[in-house]
């Protein structure tokens, strides 16, 4: 499927999940031709034609959330088409991560906000160039690269896209600056009212400081990355910081990316019961091949380092529609319009590496089958990374 055909959609034999009703067993769910749930209920006696998928006992949950993605194709130059890590891939919502600035954001919106199948919202980056030549021309060298005034009229005009502030805070995009960019960051954070997600990695700034000045609602992404000096395994006052800011509401997003996810790291803070609130890719093109692939693979991953299945469901789905403010209740309702995935959890035998070359053995594996989206069904399949190779650049290697 994946064509629109016109007609309703019937999906058959599901069994739907983190929706907080219909969960006790497989039920039949109609989506009229407005794209609404006209029906629910099982072995559903449908009159006139309907296009069917048959799920197969395979869950259904609400459209799957990522939290942090760069998809300003065309306009920086690691971002990604949103089909290559969209609907494609089980994934019916995304969230840029910064990829656009005050300066050009209007070119995001109208090129690829606006005509895309999936939902895409984004934090808009504190430094106004965003992520043009990213890392080769870092967007926060200094107080020149931020325009208080222009952020400020850009939010004015794009509200309904932008759900937050992405800042930077590390030493190769900040230099010696430090932590004042999230300092400043917060402060316009504040005077818009929304959340401010950070990356963090190379000190400075440290990842402490960057706790200090969050507030509940802010994100921390990269949560458990391996890198020296900004890792929470190498440091137990960190680890408690992050526990007590986690516990007041600061939320730790995975953000896998090429370099911000240790699986050591994250199987320690899971043991400890420090799991992260969202679970996100960090999808761009120097970690789609290696070492990401897709959501599903992150998912997975998570599972094998013991984080329970409906939380991983949860981390994709209910933590993320809070930060953008997506209401999930009523979501497997009547009259409710249809965003869903589709998926299975299946046996395998996969081996699979993080950010720091470290190899984990994935015995189960997230599955998308479809995404829903309205009534069009979008066939959806975990992504089967490309043959590599190393590209030399001005600022070092990467895999491509």
């Amino acid at each position: 499927m994946g064509e629109d055909t016109g007609k309703p959609l019937l999906i058959a034999h599901a069994k739907p999940m983190a929706f907080g009703a219909h969960e006790d067993g497989l039920c039949d769910i109609l989506i009229d031709k407005e794209g609404r749930i006209a029906a629910i209920g099982r072995d559903l006696v449908i009159d006139g034609e309907v296009e069917r998928i048959d799920a197969k006992g395979a869950f259904l949950s609400p459209g799957w959330i990522d939290l942090h993605v760069h998809v300003w194709y065309g306009g920086t130059d690691i971002s990604l088409k949103p089909s290559e890590c969209g609907a494609e891939r089980g994934v019916t919502t995304l969230v840029d991560a910064g990829s656009a600035g005050e300066a050009n954001f209007h070119g995001f919106r109208d090129y690829i906000i606006q005509p895309a199948k999936e939902r895409i919202k984004a934090f808009l980056n504190l430094g106004s160039i965003g992520l043009v030549a990213c890392n080769r021309v870092p967007e926060l060298r200094d107080i020149k690269d931020i325009d208080l005034d222009r952020i400020l009229e850009c939010y004015a005009e794009n509200s309904a896209h932008i759900v937050g502030l992405k800042v930077r805070a590390s030493h190769v995009i900040t230099g010696s600056w430090g932590v004042t960019p999230v300092k400043l960051g917060k402060k316009i954070a504040r005077i818009l009212k929304l959340p401010m997600m950070v990356h963090v990695g190379e000190p400075p700034a440290l990842y402490d400081e960057v706790l200090e000045i969050l507030g509940p609602g802010d994100i921390v992404t990269h949560c458990f990355n391996g890198k020296a000096g900004s890792s929470i395994l190498e440091d137990e006052d960190l680890f408690r910081l992050a526990e007590r800011c986690a516990g007041e509401g600061i939320r730790l997003d995975i953000g896998h990316g090429g370099a911000s996810f240790s699986f050591k790291v994250a199987e320690a803070a899971i043991k400890r019961g420090l799991l992260p609130y969202s679970i996100s890719t960090d999808l761009h093109g120097h970690s789609l091949n290696f070492p990401v692939w897709d959501l599903a693979t992150t998912m997975s991953k998570l599972l094998s380092v013991g984080m329970p299945f409906d939380k991983v469901v949860e981390a994709v789905t209910h933590a993320p529609a809070a930060v953008i403010g997506l209401g999930m209740e009523n979501r497997l309702t009547i009259g409710a319009r249809a965003d869903f995935t589709l998926f299975d959890l299946v046996d395998a035998d996969l081996e699979a590496t993080d950010s720091n070359g470290d190899v984990s053995r994935l015995t189960k594996l997230f599955e998308p089958r479809y995404a829903v989206i309205g009534r069009e069904a979008i066939a959806a399949s975990r992504y089967v990374p490309k043959a590599r190779k190393l590209v030399r650049h001005s600022h070092g290697y990467s895999w491509r």
